[in-house]
């Protein structure tokens, strides 16, 4: 697992590519806190454009950066992710909490 991190009009946005699974679920958790708290933003964009696979421990992962900015009136938002991975995405219901947009302009600005 990549992962690229950018800060941009007060918004982490962090660009994963390959697998987000057990096997790399922590690097990414750590990723995300570790550039929040470096920013000292709670707002997230996750581009998932380059990430090939998702399991639940990625799925949960996710949910557990939403929960954290959540409880910290942040915002997050998920970008472009490629079919299989936005399938796992809509059959657990992460579309019903966390905005998904084409491309990170919209997710800035949305």
């Amino acid at each position: 697992m990549l992962v690229q991190e950018v800060f941009s009009a007060g918004h982490v946005i962090l660009r994963l590519e390959g697998e987000l699974d057990l096997g790399t679920a922590e690097t990414f958790r750590r990723a995300a806190e570790e550039a929040l708290e470096r920013h000292g933003s709670y707002r997230l964009v996750l581009n998932l454009a380059g990430v090939s696979f998702i399991d639940s421990s990625g799925l949960g992962a996710i949910l557990g950066r939403y929960r954290r900015i959540a409880q910290r009136q942040g915002r997050m938002a998920l970008v472009a992710p490629p079919e299989n991975v936005r399938a796992m995405l809509e059959l657990s219901g992460v579309f019903k909490v966390i905005p998904i947009y084409d491309s990170e302009q919209k997710a800035l600005a949305g």
